[in-house]
């Protein structure tokens, strides 16, 4: 019987150096584009000595025009890095849930994240503090909420006993999403005046980018990433079903419930200053499955990099096309993504045929 290093390798492709050039590739012309584009067009090279400035020990000059310099590092590359950071944390996480539970479909907000958070946000919207606090009530809010639903979530799977498997917990949060919306419903008829507000966020947004945030999500999305990739392997051994991962001495429930625990965090802490952006955990793990048939050692670190150029070139959509006006970037995302989900789910009831 093979062992469990020697199945992690047999779904990991060789000649893997393409696929990363061109992922590479794609996330930089991505992230060099919305640096460039706006309202206000800037030249690569103002963009290159603006960033050559903040670097010690280079002494590079900045742009002569301050105002370019300030729109380059104080508005579009806060926004640039935090929507990459976002992205790539959504994507690796859709793409752990699905090796966890071995359900294609499944994405971050599986286990009532999107929901919780939703509520945690709606709650400090409502009554939380008003002017500069609430900066930082609303991801507070919104990490707390998610964090809320996931462990309730795991509670109510745990409670059905181990011979319900996986399905047992895609189901209990199918039930926490479903009772968070309607109490965030009961609060929004409520206080109807704070709809648009609550919406807006529900949505996704990124237009508030800055340094600070950045600086509030790695300490969340670092671990999270670096566990979540550690484990790609145990995933692919995971493919051939729970006894006999075991057999090759995977714990399939520790493993099962530390990809949970790194995922939710870090989807959490994503949303919490993001918004609710929906698609990208589908989207791009599967764009990769279906172009290389990898496994998830290759998937899970790619979908960081894919992830992260998708969503950049999601938000430079939503801020250009409707220029002045800016869309929500989980429209953007939605409009890729619906079709997208609806072809996985096709073809995967064709194949359980």
């Amino acid at each position: 019987m093979a062992d469990a290093g020697a199945i992690a390798r047999r779904v990991t492709p060789r000649g893997a150096g393409l696929p990363w050039l061109l992922c590479v590739g794609f996330a930089l012309s991505a992230a060099t584009l919305a640096t460039l584009e706006g309202s206000t067009p800037v030249a690569v090279w103002d963009v290159a000595r603006t960033i050559g400035s903040h670097v010690p020990l280079l002494e590079v000059k900045p742009p002569a025009d301050p105002l370019t310099a300030s729109i380059v590092w104080q508005l579009r590359l806060p926004r640039v890095v935090l929507g990459g950071l976002v992205g790539a944390m959504l994507a690796l996480a859709g793409g752990s849930y699905q090796g966890a539970f071995r359900n294609p479909l499944a994405d971050p907000y599986l286990l009532g994240i999107a929901a919780g958070s939703g509520l945690g946000a709606t709650l400090a919207i409502v009554y939380g503090a008003s002017g500069s606090g609430s900066s930082l009530l609303l991801p507070l809010a919104a990490f707390a909420g998610g964090a809320v639903s996931v462990a309730i979530a795991y509670g109510l799977g745990r409670s059905a006993g181990p011979s319900a498997g996986s399905g047992a917990l895609v189901l209990a949060g199918v039930t926490v999403a479903s009772f968070f919306t309607a109490v965030q419903a009961l609060v929004l008829q409520e206080h109807s005046q704070e709809i648009r507000a609550v919406y807006s966020w529900l949505l996704g947004q990124l237009d508030g980018a800055s340094w600070r945030q950045v600086l509030i999500v790695l300490p969340y999305l670092l671990p999270s990433g670096a566990v979540l990739l550690a484990y790609g392997w145990r995933l692919d051994v995971m493919r051939v079903g729970d006894e006999e991962a075991a057999s090759l001495g995977v714990d399939i429930r520790r493993t099962r419930l530390v990809v949970v625990l790194a995922a939710t965090v870090g989807t959490s802490a994503a949303v919490a200053v993001s918004g609710l952006i929906g698609f990208v955990g589908i989207v791009v793990p599967h764009a990769i499955r279906m172009l290389l048939g990898a496994g998830y050692r290759m998937i899970l670190p790619l979908s960081v990099v894919v992830g992260a150029g998708f969503l950049v070139t999601a938000d430079t959509l939503a801020r250009t096309v409707a220029s002045p006006s800016e869309l929500p970037i989980g429209v953007v995302t939605a409009m890729f993504g619906a079709p997208f989900f609806a072809l996985v789910l096709r073809s995967t009831a064709r194949s359980a045929r």
